[in-house]
């Protein structure tokens, strides 16, 4: 199954404007392993458009590196799509 996800607009507050790449680059990451490893919901089987998604907390740590809070947003993401 193909799945092409648009987030039109991802708000995070507090992170530094050169980080944004890799921030984005580890939310596709994980996004890409999460659909593949623990599958699609359903609602996704077609096409579904979702105007405002709600994600789940997610809590950063003092030195966490931007790849793991991208994986997290990811998951908080993916979290919120199978609500």
């Amino acid at each position: 199954m193909n799945i092409e996800l648009q987030i039109e607009e991802l708000v995070l507050h507090g992170f530094a404007q050169k980080d944004r790449g890799r921030i984005q680059r580890a939310i596709e990451q994980e996004l890409t392993r999460l659909f593949t490893e623990q599958g699609v919901p359903g609602s996704l089987s077609r096409s579904y458009e979702i105007q405002q998604l709600q994600g789940s907390a997610f809590n950063v740590r003092a030195g966490m590196g931007v790849e793991a809070i991208g994986s997290q947003v990811a998951q908080a993401i993916y979290g919120g799509i199978w609500e």
